[in-house]
């Protein structure tokens, strides 16, 4: 009873700092990060949502007003290539989870591609668009929506260059694989937000 007591005490005197915090094992404290990041862009994107709807009702006249017009071919083609370009990321994933490098080599790759031509894309739409954020609510409703979201496909390029970088270097394997899982988790973020802005704004 006394040595059990000792070495009861001896465990205690290990031990310096504040106890260990306790964690879910339900979902990696990364990940739960990343994805309360997302929440907090999403409501960031519907704060911008909110003022589109606002200038649609309140101005009730045709979007774009005359005699301006959104490129709808082009942002159309955008949209085929975020897509597929989420596609390909999820592709890299479910490689590397296979223990398939070239596979997830290839697909972080061509996803970046893919998603630098989105915006370089879009940065050539606003040389021709014909209209600036200051001809108007709409134009600075479009340029708002439509740069917010240029921004984080800058980032999420940002995000798949690290990966690109760490992939050359041999860093991820079948059992570790975070950074691909957040940053494919990320680059779906701004695929669905692209589909949501492209319906309300060129569609709508």
């Amino acid at each position: 009873m006394e040595s059990a007591a000792i070495a009861h005490g001896q465990g205690h005197a290990e031990h310096h700092g504040p106890p260990i915090a306790h964690q879910s094992s339900r979902i990696d404290a990364q990940l739960l990060g990343v994805l309360l990041f997302i929440i907090s862009e999403a409501m960031l994107f519907g704060s911008f949502f909110t003022a589109y709807f606002f200038i649609r009702v309140v101005g009730n006249e045709p979007w774009p007003p005359e005699p301006f017009s959104f490129p709808v071919n082009i942002a159309l083609m955008n949209t085929f290539i975020l897509v597929f370009s989420s596609v390909v990321v999820h592709w890299s994933l479910v490689s590397i989870k296979r223990g398939n490098r070239a596979g997830l080599q290839a697909g972080l790759a061509i996803t970046f591609f893919m998603g630098a031509t989105f915006l370089a894309t879009q940065i050539n739409e606003y040389f021709k668009a014909g209209f600036s954020i200051h001809d108007g609510s709409f134009a600075s409703v479009f340029y708002g929506l439509t740069g917010l979201h240029g921004l984080h496909v800058f980032v999420g390029l940002t995000l798949l260059a690290i990966m690109n970088i760490r992939t050359l270097r041999g860093h991820f394997s079948p059992e570790a694989h975070m950074g691909v899982e957040m940053a494919g988790i990320y680059w779906h973020f701004v695929d669905v937000m692209w589909i949501i802005v492209f319906l309300t704004v060129y569609i709508l």
